[in-house]
C-alpha cells in the first residue's frame, strides 16, 4: 500500500476553513474510505454544510445538497421523467441525488415516504424510477443531518434507516480560540469553492479498494463478536448489534488503520470509533436516562483486548 492519503496533509489545508473541526472531518473521512455514510446530528449553524462542501472540494467530487421539508417528494431526490415532445418521449431528468456528496438537510423533516427514496440509494448505489434502475455515480457519499432537541414537524429516522448510515457523529461547539477566530474573519463559506482538490476521484476510489484489503486477524474479528455479543446481552439494551453493524465496525476500523498508515486493524482501531459506530444501532432500554455514548464507551472497555 502507498498511503495516498495524508490526513495531516487535509486537516492543515482545511483549517483556514473549519476552526476547531478537525476530530468531526477526520471522522467523515473514515466514513468516506469506508465507503458508508454518514449521519451528523446537531444543532443548526455549527457548520454541517460547510464541512461536507469542503470533503468534496478536497478530494474532487460532485456535491449537491438536498433541503428536508415535509413536501419533499421522492422524485425531489431522485429525478423526474419528463415528456419531450420534440421526440415524442419521456426523458429522464436526474435529480440531486446523482452527485458524490449529497448532503440531506434535516432529513428528520422528510415524511417516511421521501426518507425511504434513499435507503435504495445508499444501501445499492442506484434507484428506481418507473421501473427502469440507475447507478449512481461513484464514489458515493451521503452526509445527513438532523437536529437532536426540535420535535415540532419531525419524522424520526427509523431503525432501517439508522442502519445505513456507518456513523453517527456531532460536530459540537467550537473552542472559544477557534469561535474567536471565526467572529474576526467572518464566514468563509464563498472561499470554499476555491479550495484545490488534493487527491482525484479516482484516487479516492483506489484508495477505498485499499482500504478493503487492510488485514484483519483472527484475533481482531473474535474481539469484535465479543463486543458484538457483549451488546446483545446488556441490561441496558433492547436489541445489540446486528451484522450489519459489526461490518460497520469492521470498516471503519480498517479506514482508521489506513489514515494511521498501517495495513493490518489493532483493537484502538476499534475503541477510537466504537461510540460513533455502535450508539445509533442498538436500542436502548426507555428507562435509561444517562449517557449513551458512554454505555457503549464502558462495553467496550470492560471487553478484553487481544495482545
Amino acid at each position: 500500500m502507498d498511503f495516498k492519503l495524508d490526513i495531516d496533509k487535509i486537516l492543515n489545508s482545511l483549517s483556514h476553513y473549519l476552526h476547531g473541526k478537525a476530530k468531526a472531518l477526520k471522522l467523515s473521512i473514515i466514513a468516506l474510505l469506508a465507503d458508508g455514510h454518514l449521519l451528523i446530528e446537531d444543532l443548526p449553524g455549527i457548520g454541517k454544510t460547510t464541512l461536507a462542501i469542503a470533503l468534496a472540494r478536497c478530494f474532487g467530487l460532485d456535491f449537491a445538497r438536498i433541503q428536508a421539508t415535509s413536501d419533499l417528494l421522492p422524485s425531489d431526490i431522485t429525478g423526474v421523467s419528463i415528456y419531450n415532445k420534440n421526440t415524442g418521449e419521456f426523458e429522464f431528468h436526474k435529480g440531486p441525488i446523482f452527485n458524490n456528496i449529497v448532503l440531506v438537510d434535516e432529513i428528520n423533516r422528510a415524511t417516511p415516504k421521501t426518507q425511504s427514496a434513499l435507503l435504495e440509494a445508499m444501501g445499492e448505489k442506484q434507484v428506481t424510477v418507473e421501473g427502469r434502475t440507475y447507478k449512481l455515480p461513484q464514489p458515493f457519499f451521503v452526509i445527513a443531518t438532523q437536529n437532536p432537541i426540535e420535535l415540532y414537524g419531525t419524522f424520526p429516522l427509523p431503525e432501517a434507516q439508522l442502519d445505513r448510515f456507518i456513523m453517527k457523529i456531532s460536530i459540537g461547539y467550537p473552542p472559544r480560540f477557534a469561535e474567536k477566530e471565526i467572529l474576526k474573519g467572518g464566514s468563509k463559506r464563498e472561499e470554499l469553492h476555491e479550495i484545490k482538490p488534493l487527491l482525484s476521484k479516482d484516487d479516492l476510489i483506489s484508495i477505498q479498494k485499499e482500504v478493503k484489503e487492510v488485514y484483519l486477524s483472527d484475533k481482531i474479528a473474535d474481539y469484535i463478536l465479543d463486543i458484538i455479543e457483549a451488546t446483545r446481552k446488556n441490561k441496558y439494551l433492547y436489541a445489540g448489534l446486528s451484522t450489519r453493524g459489526a461490518l460497520a465496525m469492521v470498516a471503519t476500523a480498517k479506514a482508521n488503520a489506513y489514515l494511521n498508515k498501517r495495513d493490518y486493524v489493532i483493537p484502538e482501531d476499534i475503541k477510537e470509533l466504537a461510540e460513533f459506530v455502535i450508539t445509533h444501532r442498538v436500542i436502548f432500554k426507555e428507562e435509561y436516562e444517562g449517557s449513551k455514548g458512554e454505555i457503549i464507551k464502558s462495553l467496550v472497555e470492560n471487553i478484553k483486548t487481544p495482545v
